[in-house]
């Protein structure tokens, strides 16, 4: 998970996510690992913060998080949404209240019973701005929202209006406005259920933490591994065909794939661009490349100067820019075919997906163009040799190639100092900055679908109310018009209608383009020879549960 989740994610490779990969090692039946265990180890990034559901939208810290916990409803690999700790999900007429009714015998890994309570109080505390939950914006539609989001009349445990319990195994919830997505939705890591051993210390709980999923925490060493072992007490849609799995943190994707090759790692997914050439004919590895859900971009700050959202000489800017940018030669050239230039705010596997947008020449390589609009621009507010746009990125994601393509191409088109890449040594070090709004200049950025909709790209990143620091809106982009097509198509009767009108929000950020897209990052990677079972998912991520060593 950016997403995941809310998610940035890091991938290591030319065509990567937000974040970084996963690594793993593994278990045995007494709970430790050990060599030559069916263990599978996965290529990962350092995670941001404690590995807290709602607390975590970047994939160092998702992909541990989706394994340890379980929610109401699961996806399968196409992304299928399942009942899982979910009996029913019933809407009313309109799509704006929702009963809950949970399976019985669902326990947490410290033994105490999963109950409607452990999902309204973590779906409360993480929407409560005390709380300052980076996720809290995915409960936005619930009734009394609003009413938790002023900090200084909040103490942290205040409860949403619109969560009631029923009984130990069933709740309602009451929305403010149509969200005919919600019963998907909930899905997402974010609304996870928590156990109160979380509310003790929560801090202590997101460095060891007790969840209800196909696997249980074992240990993390920082800035090495994360350890997870079947949870032999699960009972859902997800059960695992191996006796863990262990992250394994990289700060090179090249090491990572020399691992690979040699069977000390198991899995990545992405190769480190010195190998998208040939990883596909590499006999010492496994590969995997086909179409991908991953949108990769570069989000510019509302607020940067020469670029303020709104604004003409903004938008101006923003289009030049963009349209300075060749993708087809980065994803030939640098990408080596393992990306498909970018054409709206979704990907091609997106229910609703539309390569003819109005707008969509503001993505279109047009020098011409590009060049008329940075001299519109600079009639109202000059450029001037004091004035660069830099992008960072982590180092450690195998971005560089990619960024240094960008820079080039928007300096051979719109002359040699305009542009400069900001590398950031670390992917925490470049999340943090980008949470902390320290970055002056445009970032990397993307989006790996937390469930499959629209929406969930175009409000997780862009509405007004996914801003200032909850949600996943990094640039505080804020645009009316914007969020109320995104009502209305939640509030539609139909997926057809509710499609349209998503397509009319993107022809908005088509026009404003609060980030820039660039690709849509194929769902690629490679595992070990002696690994069996590997696939990867509609979020682009490998089926950790379902992959097993030779002989296991």
């Amino acid at each position: 998970m950016s997403i995941r989740k809310s998610k940035v994610f890091a991938v290591a490779a030319a065509a990567c996510v937000l974040g970084m990969m996963l690594g793993g090692c593994g278990s045995s039946t007494s709970g430790n690992a050990t060599e030559g265990s069916n263990v599978i180890t996965a290529f990962d990034s350092e995670p941001q913060n404690g590995l807290i559901p709602g607390n975590t939208n970047e994939t160092g810290g998702g992909r541990p998080i989706d394994l340890l916990f379980a929610g109401l409803v699961s996806f399968d690999k196409d992304g299928k949404a399942q009942n899982e700790v979910a009996e029913s999900i019933t809407a009313n007429d309109d799509a704006t209240q929702y009963d809950i009714k949970l399976k019985d015998g669902w326990k947490f890994t410290d033994g105490t019973d999963v109950t409607a309570e452990s999902f309204t109080k973590a779906w409360s505390y993480t929407a409560n701005a005390k709380n300052a939950q980076l996720c809290s914006s995915f409960f936005s539609t619930i009734k009394g929202y609003d009413a938790l989001q002023d900090t200084d009349n909040l103490k942290g445990d205040e409860q949403l209006e619109g969560l009631k319990i029923v009984n130990d195994h069933e709740f309602t919830v009451d929305l403010n406005k149509s969200d005919s997505v919600f019963a998907i939705k909930v899905g997402y890591s974010a609304f996870a259920p928590l156990p109160e051993s979380f509310y003790d210390d929560t801090d202590a709980f997101g460095e060891a933490p007790v969840g209800n999923g196909p696997y249980k925490f074992q240990s993390w060493d920082h800035d090495n591994e994360i350890v997870l072992v079947k949870n032999p007490d699960y009972k859902g849609n997800r059960t695992p065909k191996n006796d863990g799995v262990t992250f394994k943190v990289y700060t090179k994707d090249d090491a990572a794939y020399a691992d690979i090759q040699s069977g000390a790692l198991d899995v990545m997914e992405s190769v480190p661009a010195s190998a998208t050439k040939t990883f596909e004919t590499d006999e010492t590895v496994q590969a995997y490349n086909k179409a991908g859900s991953v949108i990769q971009q570069f989000t510019i700050p509302s607020s940067l100067k020469h670029f303020e959202a709104g604004t003409e000489e903004g938008t101006l800017r923003r289009q030049a820019i963009s349209m300075a940018i060749n993708r087809e030669n980065i994803c030939d050239k640098v990408l080596n075919g393992t990306g498909t230039p970018a054409v709206d705010f979704t990907s091609p596997l997106t229910p609703g997906y539309s390569d003819s947008l109005k707008g969509v020449g503001n993505l279109k390589y047009n020098e011409k163009k590009a060049k008329e609009l940075w001299e519109k621009a600079n009639a109202i507010s000059p450029w001037t040799s004091d004035d660069k746009l830099t992008f960072a990125y982590n180092a450690d994601g195998g971005h560089e190639t990619t960024y240094t393509a960008v820079v080039n191409s928007i300096n051979n088109t719109l002359g040699s100092e305009v542009a400069a890449t900001n590398p950031y040594p670390t992917f925490n070090d470049y999340r943090t900055a980008v949470s902390d709004r320290k970055v002056r200049g445009a970032f990397r950025s993307g989006w790996q679908p937390d469930y499959p909709s629209a929406e969930n790209y175009l409000v997780a990143n862009y509405a007004s109310a996914a801003a200032d620091g909850n949600g996943s809106n990094d640039g505080d982009y804020k645009n009316s018009e914007f969020d109320d097509l995104c009502s209305k198509a939640a509030a539609a009767q139909t997926t057809d209608e509710a499609n349209k009108l998503y397509q009319q929000a993107q022809e908005v950020l088509l026009n404003d383009l609060p980030a820039v897209p660039l690709y849509y990052a194929n769902a690629y990677g490679v595992a070990a020879t002696g690994v069996s079972g590997f696939e990867m998912n509609w979020q682009n991520l490998p089926v950790y549960e379902n992959m097993t060593k030779s002989g296991k």
